[in-house]
């Protein structure tokens, strides 16, 4: 499996812890790890570390793919809530309704993000964390300026638990009933690592948050702090072991498995991630570089995040600034092959108006030329085209003498025999002809005679010569006989 640089960071008001962790599936090797503090500077503010972890960054030439940062607890708060619902979904979309009956107090400008500690058929425990959206925007406006553009922001006790599961010494974090407690120079934090069931799916650690007193006594702290995490677990198994790392080394285990009446001990913090823990580079405080440890492990992982980033300000990630550039993309492609198309159609319009009105004058002179052919609409004009040329160059050999046609050795023969009739008679009848048309079949003749018994016997003469006289038909006017024939050889 491919292997990827992420960077885990640990923040806080005026101090962070940055580890460099290389991830191949979930195995994580510490690449390097730094801390930053703006306490003694001038200008102590969120912009100001921001800028300090940046250069660390670019000073040590790392390079990584994605950010997650865990909160320190002083900046959100933590509460335990119920919710109707068992399925995440229902319970994401009806959560700040719950959250806000829990508080009685307005939660507009606060961001949430919850995880469920317990489901059932009377709805789930969640324990739900609250931050100001003010101070998330500082943080992410800070980072994000230094092109540190976290995919998480998640509370510190959710990256502890996390680094707990994944590299606790086994024998510890899956002995159940163990309860695990670490004490910073500041912070304290509960943890009850989530049993372990294959038959279903992973539950959640049980988790507490609490500030610590640089005057107080550590160890009655920590006895107060568990009597009250063990009344809020419901799952009904006794806690047994207690393990604590405790940064300034004061706590007296005989005393606290005493005043706890259960067995409590040390736990070799540093060590118990195993030897890849040891960082190269700068030294950092053991409970800090365990928090940022456990945000950057939560790259590695699918499913639901306690992320306030997904409350707050979705993730604009690498993959979905991708997404979004190729819908954007699509969306800009069909627009243009839509245009491309009206204005392929529109254009195919035209040419196809133009198209018909240069058919039908093509049509008509086709017509005229052709004496009277009609121009066939399944007919291509390429090939009426062709007939046209092909009857001009039959014109043009038969000017030059080049070619006889046979229709033409008809129409003259017929010709021949009408004319012959007409000087035969034309004189004993007083013959007025008016018009002849001579097709390939037969011929039409109009005009008069002077009377009826001249009209027929004009027609004699015609077929004496060889011709049938046809359709005759007669007409006096002003003394003359009209008549009008079709005559065909016989």
């Amino acid at each position: 499996m491919e292997s990827q640089n992420y960077l885990g960071i640990y923040i806080s008001r005026d101090k962070a812890t940055v580890v460099y962790l290389g991830l191949s599936g979930r195995v994580g090797k510490v690449l390097g790890c730094f801390s930053v503090s703006v306490e003694e500077q001038e200008q102590a503010n969120m912009q100001v570390l921001a800028g300090l972890i940046a250069q660390g960054c670019v000073q040590r030439r790392w390079s990584y793919s994605d950010v997650s940062v865990a909160l320190d607890c002083a900046m959100f708060m933590q509460h335990g809530v119920h919710s109707e619902f068992s399925d995440p979904k229902q319970i994401a979309a009806t959560i700040r309704f719950d959250t806000e009956e829990a508080l009685a107090t307005d939660i507009a400008n606060i961001a949430l993000a919850f995880e469920i500690t317990s489901s059932g058929q009377g709805g789930s425990d969640l324990t739900v964390f609250t931050a100001q959206r003010k101070i998330l925007s500082e943080v992410l406006v800070s980072l994000q300026q230094h092109n540190l553009d976290p995919v998480t922001i998640e509370p510190d006790v959710s990256c502890l638990s996390r680094f707990i599961c994944r590299k606790a010494p086994s024998a510890e974090s899956r002995q159940p009933g163990t309860l695990f407690g670490i004490l910073s120079d500041r912070n304290g934090y509960l943890v009850i690592p989530a049993a372990s069931d294959s038959s279903g799916p992973e539950k959640a650690s049980t988790v507490r948050t609490f500030l610590v007193g640089s005057a107080q006594d550590r160890g009655e702290l920590l006895a107060r702090e568990v009597l009250v995490t063990t009344a809020l677990v419901k799952s009904g198994e006794p806690i047994n072991y207690f393990k604590v790392f405790d940064s300034t080394g004061t706590v007296n285990y005989q005393q606290l498995s005493e005043k706890l009446s259960i067995e409590a001990g040390e736990v070799d913090w540093p060590g118990a991630s195993g030897t890849e823990s040891q960082a190269p580079g700068d030294s950092a405080e053991p409970v800090d570089y365990a928090i940022a440890y456990g945000a950057a492990l939560a790259l590695s992982e699918k499913g639901h995040r306690v992320n306030f980033r997904d409350d707050f300000s979705p993730f604009q990630g690498k993959k979905l600034k991708m997404q979004q550039a190729l819908k954007f993309a699509a969306i800009c492609v069909t627009v243009l092959l839509v245009a491309i198309g009206l204005n392929f159609q529109t254009q195919l319009f035209k040419n196809h108006k133009n198209r018909s009105k240069l058919r039908a004058k093509f049509a008509e002179n086709y017509s005229s030329v052709m004496l009277g052919e009609k121009l066939s609409a399944k007919e291509e004009p390429v090939v009426a085209v062709r007939k046209l040329r092909s009857e001009l160059g039959r014109i043009r050999d038969a000017k030059k003498g080049l070619i006889t046609i046979k229709g033409e050795k008809a129409i003259s023969s017929k010709l021949t025999l009408v004319l012959t009739a007409f000087n035969k008679c034309a004189a004993q009848t007083n013959l007025n002809i008016k018009s002849v048309t001579i097709t390939a079949n037969d011929i039409i003749v109009t005009g008069d005679t002077s009377s009826r018994q001249n009209t027929l016997k004009f027609f004699e003469t015609l077929r004496s010569n060889g011709l049938d006289v046809l359709k005759p038909g007669f007409n006096l006017i002003g003394g003359r006989d009209n008549f009008n024939i079709t005559l065909a050889p016989k």
